[in-house]
């Protein structure tokens, strides 16, 4: 019997998933947990359609983000942290951060896996990264200065 999983069931069948099950599997398990339903020609023509939008919306994101990471290309960006006297922080600075001061300094949000740092920066001075989308890349700098 076709059905369609409303849950995640273990090695079984994952959400929006149309498989095919045994009858007394479907009936006495699956349909009586409210875990699947019948997979009518309706709920699969619903189903495709969903996942159709979410697809599109993925792709529209995916070409904002693309755009937002070529409009950085040479840019840079600074921030003012605690420092010891020979230039070394207290804390390094990780992706996270950076994409922080990225949305300060360029009214621009991104998510932090964008930002690609060869290792966290641990020094005062000016430190060069990329940020990496599906289909774009940027080389920017972070300048660190030592602050508060």
């Amino acid at each position: 019997m076709k059905v369609i999983f409303l849950k995640d069931v273990a090695r079984v069948g994952r959400i929006n998933e149309i498989k095919n099950v045994a009858d007394g599997y479907a009936v006495n398990f699956l349909f009586k947990n409210k875990l699947a339903v019948p997979a009518t020609e309706e709920k699969v023509e619903q189903i495709e359609s969903q996942k159709a939008a979410k697809l599109a919306e993925q792709k529209k994101e995916e070409e904002v983000l693309d755009k937002k990471v070529r409009s950085l290309e040479g840019k840079s960006v600074s921030m003012s942290l605690k420092a010891t006297e020979k230039g070394g922080l207290f804390k390094s600075v990780t992706e996270k951060d950076i994409a922080k001061a990225i949305l300060a300094e360029h009214a621009l949000q991104i998510p932090d896996d964008v930002v690609a740092l060869a290792a966290p920066i641990k020094t005062t001075g000016e430190h060069a990264f990329q940020l990496k989308s599906q289909n774009a890349k940027a080389q920017m700098s972070v300048t660190i200065r030592p602050g508060i």
